[in-house]
């Protein structure tokens, strides 16, 4: 059996290696069926920051095909590594191919897969903020609808999709995928499945949390004393490329950092336009402008911080799992668990938004960590053997 990865993005990198892993861990059984796991890397992200660093850590081997397709506008790297990607499909006939998450790569596999007539799978699907002035919610609905399974991380992203029509449905929550009710569903339902597997992103923290611990030096170098310190990432478009919104969210990590020091792992787009706005000036010694930071040290810098700031997916995430209490500089978000939990509060780029939660003037915010409603066991998104539930299902679907 031969599975194809396609990633092109740091927090794509970080979901394959779970998969890759479980992949690895079956080879090593004596099973009937052989696997073949191909990595195809776009060349979305390229810096070696976001890039080769990850695949080091990670422990994942090196890419079999680098497309190095770098940046550009949506439709010309989507048009590109969907191009390029189809050349690869064609050569290596993959019975799956696995796209992740909500990139311009994740669009352009599935769509190149799909028009082969290749089976797809998305993972991390069903996630929705309904706004369709983000590039990433066209690609998750397109992707969605272009795909063959949908492994969600969620019961949210479930219930999104069976609100566009999905029917063929199998809310595994605690069950593995080898139980008899997953087997019959493996046998009887036509194609598209969905199915909650629980999210990778955790299986990938409790993977790795330990080795980042013991690994990481970040705290050391930078001076750092755990909750001393707050966390900002910006690196959208509508923050990044909208002079005023990005100028709005500066001044506000610079009068937050007089409360305490503010750490912003800088990403190269957003470097960019930091300096073409002359903004780089804003950084001071409260407010810490770095280079961006491997996946170990950026857990432990999200794991030792009193509060995070990110306009990511990823990072909201992963503040919840780690129980660090999170600002979003955006007006929607797909993680609606985060929200619902009190763990994560949606602040826009409005100052005065931004300064009634944090408590600039040095009264307590109010934001809760999640340690105060979530159970250790991160109920909303699976127990951390999501990788495995994908293994499992795409092995049974191949033997029937």
């Amino acid at each position: 059996m031969k599975i194809a990865s396609i990633v092109g993005a740091r927090p794509q990198f970080v979901k394959l290696a779970p998969l890759d892993r479980a992949l690895r861990a079956y080879r090593g059984r004596k099973f009937r069926i052989k696997i073949n796991h191909i990595i195809i890397h776009s060349g979305q992200h390229y810096d070696d920051r976001m890039n080769r660093i990850f695949f080091r850590e990670l422990g994942l081997p090196d890419p079999d095909f680098n497309l190095e397709v770098r940046s550009g506008s949506h439709g010309r790297q989507t048009g590109e590594i969907m191009k390029r990607t189809e050349t690869i499909l064609l050569q290596e006939k993959p019975d799956w191919t696995l796209v992740y998450g909500d990139t311009n790569t994740t669009l352009a596999g599935a769509l190149a897969a799909a028009k082969l007539n290749r089976r797809v799978a998305h993972i991390e699907a069903g996630l929705r903020s309904y706004d369709r002035t983000m590039p990433e919610e066209t690609n998750r609905v397109l992707t969605d609808h272009c795909s063959d399974i949908l492994f969600c991380p969620s019961q949210s992203a479930v219930c999104n999709l069976e609100k566009e029509g999905f029917n063929n449905i199998l809310n595994q929550g605690r069950l593995t995928a080898t139980t008899r009710k997953t087997r019959s569903f493996l046998r009887k339902a036509p194609f598209p499945w969905v199915i909650n597997v629980g999210d990778i992103m955790v299986d990938a923290l409790l993977l790795n949390l330990a080795e980042a611990k013991k690994k990481s030096r970040i705290l050391h170098e930078l001076r750092l004393k755990p909750r001393r310190y707050s966390l900002a990432t910006i690196h959208r478009a509508e923050n990044t490329d909208a002079p005023e919104r990005l100028r709005a969210l500066l001044a506000a990590l610079r009068e937050a950092g007089r409360v305490q020091p503010v750490i912003f792992p800088v990403h190269p787009r957003t470097r960019k336009y930091l300096e073409r706005l002359a903004l780089v000036p804003f950084a001071s010694e409260r407010l810490r402008l770095i280079e961006p930071v491997g996946y170990f040290d950026m857990l432990i810098l999200e794991k030792n911080a009193a509060m995070i700031w990110t306009d990511s997916g990823g990072v909201q995430k992963e503040a919840y799992l780690l129980k660090v209490p999170c600002l979003t500089f955006r007006e929607t978000t797909e993680w609606l668990e985060t929200l619902e939990s009190g763990a994560n509060v949606l602040v826009g780029s409005n100052q005065e938004r931004i300064r009634e939660r944090i408590g600039v003037d040095r009264k307590p915010g109010r934001v809760r960590s999640a340690s105060s409603t979530r159970s250790e066991k991160f109920r909303a998104y699976g127990n951390g053997h999501a990788a495995e539930r994908i293994v499992s299902v795409l092995l049974e679907n191949d033997r029937q």
